[in-house]
């Protein structure tokens, strides 16, 4: 009898259940947002700035403190109600402007320190730097989104009525006696103002206090009133150092002095 034929073996096929489907392509990811404290700009924007100071004395002082990082295209701020105490510094790329917030950010400028970040738009400046062109349509959208800002939002729609309502009032109420600014709040001069000074005080005691700090021009004593006198420096920036320097200092060890600026 002759010998069967192998039988092959067959293999059952795998269930179509579990058989792989080919992956999708995978989708291309979305670009990332870039971080908040990574956005830079051309431009600076500083708050908490001294509102006492004058504004063209403030936009010489944030210039003259910028420009050792680079081009200084431009330098903005007003004296209205709403931007006291701010500014706009705007430079020639954005790395000397984020170099320049890196370093001086909380630098205490005329004894306050600055808080610094960067501005949401291009100022004019930049604009007619980069592409002089589209100066004019760079200024039309930027009073569009201002005009639009201005009728829309809700905060200064109820400021503004209330603004309107506080005329109003003025209008119908009685006028109250002009109030005299009190010494603190005069606004900064070259000359100070002493009080409260020992009655003994001498010239040479003060001017031997105050010609620590330079440009000193001179010391006026009152005959009349001996605890009071008068500072005079060359310049403003002086005397407004001696006067951080030296209000409420004890001349006799007593009693501290005080000293404003000289109201004109």
């Amino acid at each position: 009898m002759a010998d069967s034929a192998p039988v092959p073996m067959v293999t059952d096929p795998a269930p179509t259940d579990v058989l792989a489907a080919p992956a999708a392509p995978a989708a291309p990811a979305a670009p990332a947002e870039p971080p908040q404290d990574e956005y830079t700009s051309e431009t600076l924007y500083i708050q908490n700035l001294n509102e006492r100071i004058r504004i063209d004395v403030l936009k010489a002082s944030l210039r003259g403190l910028f420009k050792s990082y680079g081009e200084v295209l431009d330098v903005v701020a007003h004296s209205n109600l709403r931007m006291r105490g701010q500014a706009f510094v705007s430079f020639a790329s954005p790395d000397i402007a984020k170099k320049a917030l890196k370093e001086v950010k909380g630098f205490p400028l005329y004894s306050k320190p600055m808080q610094i970040s960067f501005a949401r738009t291009r100022s004019d400046a930049v604009v007619k730097k980069l592409d002089a062109t589209s100066l004019d349509a760079h200024k039309q959208r930027r009073l569009e989104h201002k005009k639009a800002t201005r009728y829309n939002n809700p905060l200064k729609r109820k400021l503004r009525a209330k603004r309107l309502a506080t005329d109003v009032d003025a209008t119908t109420a009685p006028r109250r006696p002009n109030v005299q600014m009190p010494d603190e709040y005069l606004p900064p001069n070259k000359i100070l103002f002493l009080q409260n000074l020992p009655e003994t005080v001498t010239k040479d005691q003060l001017m031997a206090l105050f010609t620590q700090y330079p440009n000193l021009y001179e010391v006026r004593l009152i005959p009349t009133k001996k605890d009071i006198a008068f500072v005079e420096y060359v310049d403003e920036g002086s005397a407004t150092a001696a006067k951080d320097a030296l209000h409420n200092y004890k001349l006799d060890g007593e009693n501290k002095i005080k000293i404003t600026f000289a109201r004109k």
